[in-house]
This record gives structure tokens, C-alpha cells and sequence, in this order.
């Protein structure tokens, strides 16, 4: 369906979650609505506590008090939705253990490049049952090991199944960010995920700007046709370089760099509510690894009307500026409530972090 244009009088930063403060609108684009607090998504779950993508993953990120949990959705075979990081999925499953499915094992080009292993859609949602979660980051995260074998890959519908029946520390409904995962990969293997997305949302309720639902997507072309689709909101995904695949397939000269200009930002917010940033963006590392100073990338999003969603807040040494971390080993734990703190004292409004508990800590210390 077509959107009003947002209304040039929305206010510097907005919000994602739903039940918030609508806002007027005028003619044409999206509706924005006004930022009204800090919101902590669990990044596939609480993946620094269990393997990630797994219900059990999603519950302990409820338990601990985020906001939201993210899914990332591929499909099956048989057209079901799951929830995978990636459609290759030897990383994240023990699929390599099963000897009867040792002869679906093949390299397909996935955005671009090739890629050796098993693929979700390869296989029929009963196969894929058979399989159990592994941990993706053994080497850094080792306790995560002792939950392998336990868990199945869910459905989108059983996530969906699970926030809805739940609620945050703070009463509200939990709200779900589903990422569609390689949209124009999976167009070329045959399957169309943005319909059944959506569909599967809207048999669940959540079909208004006011539900707790937020849409991401690192291409353009799918989220611009689900601007047309429903009124949930959307987030463009921003990654810290190349370009979205979609464009190069249609041999656009669109990279990431380009839509974090003050113009690339105001393009995507004539489709999109948010814009999710790789965290370099915002505040890039020194030579020495370290924090440097915020770009004004955040300052040009919020003149756009759009929210700024961080990406990626974990706490092992591994992925933290070099200021922030405690020790040498890369599997150390660091300082990551302070590094929150800092990106959150430069305008960002949310953020994705494997550590739930912790990116709480952050937002209520502040």
C-alpha cells in the first residue's frame, strides 16, 4: 500500500517500537514517528549465552530484559520459513555429521561469491528437524558449546509464536525485527520471501506501523516493494562497505557509502523508518584500534527522519575497540556496557547486541 509523505515537522529522532506517539503526515514517502526511548534488540537471541537462532536463544534474551529479538529468515525446500543466519548452514547446524546427507552437500554463488555446504533450501522442513543447532563462534564463545545438539532450527512461525505470548521486563509486547536474508539469491533459486513474510505476519496481527514489527533488509529493491506490501515498519541495512547485492545485479552504481550521504539518507527514508548501521559508520576505529570521533552520519539520519540502529554490540575482546577490552585473549570479556555507552551518547536511538543483559546495563546506567 502507498504511504503518506512523513511530516517535515517530525521531531530529530524516532522510534521503532510499536504503541509509541504517531505523527502527522502530509502527502507522499513514509510516516515517522517520534523517538520516545532507547530500545535493545537481541541480535538472533541472546547469542553470547546460547547458540544463536535456537527458541532457547530467544527466551533468554526475553528473560534478560530486551526489547526485541531478531530472527534472520531463509526457507526450506518446502517453502517454510526458518530461522537461519545464513541459507549455509555447516556453521550453525551439525548437518555435516549426518551421513544421509552427505550428497547435498554443493557450491552454489551466493551474492557473488561462491560458497561450499549445505543450504536450508536444499531441504524439506521435516529434514531440517533433524538437525541440531551448534554454536557458530566455538573459539570464542566455548560455554556455548555445551548447549550443541539441543536445540532444533525454529520456524519464523514459532518466534513469531513465542514474542507474541511474551512480554519485556517492562510490560510491553516483545517485538520482532525479522531480517529476509539474500533476497535476490533466494529470486534466483526460485523462491519469493517478502509475500510469505508478510503473510506470516499478518496471521499473527501484525500488520500496522503500531505493532511491534520492524522489517530489515541489507538490499533496497525488497524493501522498496514492501513499502507497497504493508505498513510495518522498515529498516535499511547499512553494511560498513561494498554495495547491496540487488544493485549489483542490476548494474547500479549504489554502494553502501553513498547511502550514508545527507542525500542517500534522505532517499531512503522516502521508503524506509530506520536505518540500521554498521557501528563503524557511526564512530570508526583509529589505527590503534581504539575509538575515534562520530561521523555525522547519525546526526544527517535523524535530519531525515529515520532511527539509528547500531550493529554489532558483543562483549568479547574480539570485537571491541581496543579501549574497550580487558586483557589479550580475543575470547576475553570486555567493557562492552561502556562501549554502548559511548555510541548511545552519540545519538544512536537502538542497537543490536548478542548481549542482552548487558546492553540493558547500558541503556539504564545512562
Amino acid at each position: 500500500m502507498h504511504r503518506l509523505i512523513r511530516a517535515m515537522a517530525v521531531a530529530t529522532a524516532t522510534i521503532i517500537l510499536a504503541g509509541l506517539a504517531a505523527t502527522s503526515a502530509t502527502a507522499g514517502g513514509r510516516d515517522h514517528p517520534e523517538r520516545d526511548d532507547l530500545v535493545v534488540i537481541a541480535h538472533r537471541g541472546a547469542s553470547g549465552y546460547r547458540p544463536e537462532h535456537t527458541l532457547a536463544a530467544y527466551r533468554l534474551a526475553i528473560q534478560q530484559c530486551a526489547d526485541a529479538i531478531e530472527p534472520d529468515l531463509v526457507t526450506t525446500s518446502d517453502g517454510v520459513l526458518v530461522d537461519r543466519h545464513e541459507p549455509e548452514i555447516s556453521g550453525t547446524t551439525d548437518v555435516a555429521d549426518h551421513p544421509e546427507f552427505a550428497s547435498r552437500k554443493t557450491t552454489k554463488v551466493l551474492d557473488g561469491n561462491p560458497v561450499t555446504g549445505w543450504f536450508t533450501e536444499d531441504f524439506t522442513l521435516a529434514e531440517l528437524r533433524t538437525l541440531r543447532a551448534i554454536e557458530r563462534l566455538p573459539d570464542l564463545r566455548p560455554d556455548n558449546t555445551a548447549y550443541d545438539g539441543r536445540y532444533q532450527v525454529p520456524t519464523f512461525a514459532e518466534v513469531l509464536k513465542l514474542a507474541t505470548s511474551s512480554r519485556t521486563c517492562s510490560g510491553k509486547r516483545v517485538a520482532v525485527i525479522p531480517e529476509i536474508k539474500h533476497s535476490t539469491f533466494f529470486r534466483q533459486q526460485g523462491f519469493d520471501l517478502e509475500p510469505q513474510v508478510v503473510a506470516m505476519l499478518n496471521r499473527f496481527g501484525l500488520h500496522s506501523r503500531r505493532d511491534p514489527v520492524v522489517i530489515q533488509s541489507f538490499e533496497i529493491t525488497n524493501l522498496q516493494r514492501l513499502n507497497r506490501m504493508t505498513s510495518v515498519r522498515l529498516v535499511q541495512l547499512v553494511d560498513c562497505q561494498g554495495s547491496p547485492y540487488d544493485q549489483v545485479v542490476a548494474g547500479n552504481d549504489v554502494s553502501y557509502a553513498d547511502m550514508v550521504t545527507a542525500t542517500g539518507l534522505r532517499r531512503v527514508s522516502r521508503y524506509a523508518d530506520q536505518v540500521g548501521l554498521c557501528k563503524n559508520l557511526m564512530i570508526p576505529r583509529k589505527a590503534d584500534n581504539t575509538l575515534g570521533r562520530p561521523t555525522s552520519v547519525i546526526r544527517d539520519s535523524h535530519r531525515a527522519g529515520l532511527t539509528v540502529v547500531g550493529w554489532t554490540f558483543r562483549r568479547e575482546n574480539s570485537f571491541l575497540p581496543a579501549d574497550f577490552q580487558h586483557g589479550t585473549d580475543p575470547a576475553g570479556i570486555g567493557d562492552l556496557v561502556g562501549e554502548i555507552r559511548v555510541f548511545l551518547r552519540a545519538g544512536m536511538d537502538a542497537f543490536f547486541t548478542d548481549n542482552p543483559d548487558l546492553g540493558v546495563q547500558a541503556v539504564r546506567r545512562r
